[in-house]
């Protein structure tokens, strides 16, 4: 008999599921903090084949990669651990992505001018995968004339440069010059290997967490909603090529390769959607939009006086959603409900001019709000269902790309 399957397991993908990712490690103190990106380009799923510069070995062990990836860990030019026997050739024709994190200003020359002296410059000018850069040196050696000139040549040979980024340096000086975090590095690859997917040449606009009404200067009201679907959406649409717009109220980690636009009241998000909306393909309103504002903001803190209550009278929010209009823009809402879950996304369809309305009961277990995972159904103005089984928010997140997309075309 066939095991039984447990509806309550979510379903859940990795996003670099079945990608070839070519880190490489050059001698900067940095270095050590290259087993961290190769730890976290596994998890998500990655195989990671790691090439090492000699001046890297100095600073950490290949057997330290070796352990995180379960790959043999390249370090040489003349080493055969590849079926094809020369190393460099065989992963800069199975790489999906090149990232050399970090970078030192000596192999930003090597790459800029062409030289390939050891495995991992070798590797970059035999690939056609794109190339991600991430440079990690004293502020000084960065700014000069030289390694800026190096930078130029290589973006316009379309590499991406990450970084550095500001902060205080193993000299104990502070500058530009450290090398970018972690999760940084790891979108960047996600976008560089989506790059041509589904969605290339697609605007995408998504709204996420839940908007903050004043009530005098130090309070507001809000909801529950974490942004973390509306998070996850924009990194999907990413992932398969998307140009994305992330309009946000929550306080999250920004994914990489995302224009941020930081918004707090629900006027806020409606004068940042508005304007960009009609050049766009694609509206996503996964925001929890406050119903309801203060209809008197206090220009002073509230007190506090006696043992008595205070009334707060509140005003309905116009939504702002229908408004929402473009030569070509496709809509979708979401329904945040408790109760009458598909009646409920059905009107909305309708009163928000939505292709369809992604409906979850926030009331279930892994389905509420701060989860990782969602089960929602989708709903169309004809009043048509298609309900989904429990699943990550990135799978949700595809889900609803992968049904919208006919509408775009």
């Amino acid at each position: 008999m066939s095991p039984e399957i447990n509806s309550n397991q979510p379903i859940s993908r990795l996003p670099l599921e079945g990608k070839n990712v070519v880190l490489g490690v050059t001698g900067s103190i940095a270095a050590y903090k290259a087993a961290d990106i190769a730890s976290k380009l596994v998890q998500a799923g990655a195989t990671v084949d790691v090439i090492m510069t000699t001046a890297a070995t100095e600073f950490v062990g290949d057997s330290t990669f070796a352990a995180l990836t379960h790959q043999p860990v390249t370090t040489g030019l003349w080493e055969a651990h590849s079926a094809l026997s020369i190393d460099h050739v065989a992963l800069a024709l199975s790489a999906d992505c090149v990232l050399i994190a970090p970078t030192t200003a000596n192999t930003l020359a090597k790459l800029a001018l062409g030289i390939t002296d050891d495995p991992l410059t070798a590797t970059v000018l035999a690939t056609d995968a794109p190339v991600i850069v991430a440079p990690a040196m004293d502020a000084d050696m960065f700014a000069s004339p030289t390694t800026r000139r190096n930078v130029k040549k290589l973006v316009d040979d379309g590499v991406t440069i990450a970084g550095p980024a500001e902060g205080r340096l193993a000299s104990g000086l502070v500058g530009n010059g450290r090398l970018v975090d972690t999760n940084t590095l790891v979108g960047l690859v996600r976008q560089a290997i989506g790059r041509n997917g589904d969605y290339a040449g697609r605007h995408v606009i998504v709204s996420a967490g839940g908007t903050k009404q004043p009530i005098d200067p130090v309070r507001f009201i809000s909801n529950r909603s974490t942004g973390k679907m509306g998070y996850a959406i924009a990194e999907a649409a990413r992932d398969r090529g998307a140009e994305v717009t992330l309009v946000t109220a929550a306080d999250l980690p920004e994914p990489s390769g995302v224009t941020i636009v930081n918004v707090a009241t629900v006027a806020d998000m409606r004068d940042a959607i508005l304007p960009i909306s009609a050049e766009s393909d694609l509206l996503i309103m996964a925001a929890a939009i406050s119903d309801f504002t203060p209809s008197d903001v206090a220009d002073q803190k509230i007190k506090k006086k006696g043992e008595g209550t205070i009334s707060l009278k509140l005003t309905k929010v116009e939504d702002f959603m229908p408004l929402a209009q473009g030569k070509n823009l496709v809509k979708i809402a979401f329904a945040a409900e408790t109760n009458d879950l598909e009646a409920n996304a059905h009107v909305k369809a309708a009163l928000k001019g939505a292709v369809f309305v992604v409906a979850n009961n926030v009331s279930e277990p892994g389905s509420g709000f701060g989860t990782d995972t969602n089960k929602v159904t989708f709903v169309d103005p004809e009043g048509n269902v298609d309900p989904q089984p429990l699943m990550s928010k990135l799978d949700v997140s595809h889900a609803i790309l992968d049904r919208a997309l006919p509408h775009l075309s």
